[in-house]
């Protein structure tokens, strides 16, 4: 019981912590991507064109963040930069595509959003690719 009111924590817990956090989203985060990487030819058409880039270049740019960046974070390779572009991914997503709608639609871009932030600043943790190459 003393550990659970505990706020101490523990080396490995956090690394722990820092594992299943970046496993966890990034399973949640590879099927949006598999799907917009098998369907890309029927998702090209409505796509949104962000910046006057095009539908499949924007389409292309997300299928790009939210497959492979999600595997290369899943297994904590590079983890801080490829958390780069899934949060631009989940920012476009939350005031463009969902306008903003913190309690309605862009709940999940949002929520996307604060655990990608705390990847980024945290980084990976010790149970990662990027702590064996260290």
């Amino acid at each position: 019981m003393k550990k659970l009111v505990s706020i101490a924590y523990s080396e490995w817990a956090f690394n722990l912590s820092m594992l299943l956090l970046r496993v966890g989203v990034g399973a949640l985060m590879i099927s949006h991507g598999y799907d917009k990487l098998i369907n890309f030819a029927k998702y090209r058409s409505e796509f949104m064109n962000f910046m006057g880039i095009g539908s499949s270049g924007s389409l292309a740019l997300v299928v790009f963040a939210e497959f492979f960046c999600t595997i290369f974070l899943m297994i904590g390779l590079f983890t801080r930069a490829v958390v780069v572009p899934l949060l631009i991914v989940m920012l476009v997503a939350f005031f463009k595509a969902h306008k903003a709608d913190l309690f309605g639609e862009g709940e999940h871009a949002a929520l996307y959003l604060i655990v990608f932030s705390v990847i980024l600043l945290c980084g990976p943790g010790k149970v990662s690719v990027d702590a064996m190459i260290k």
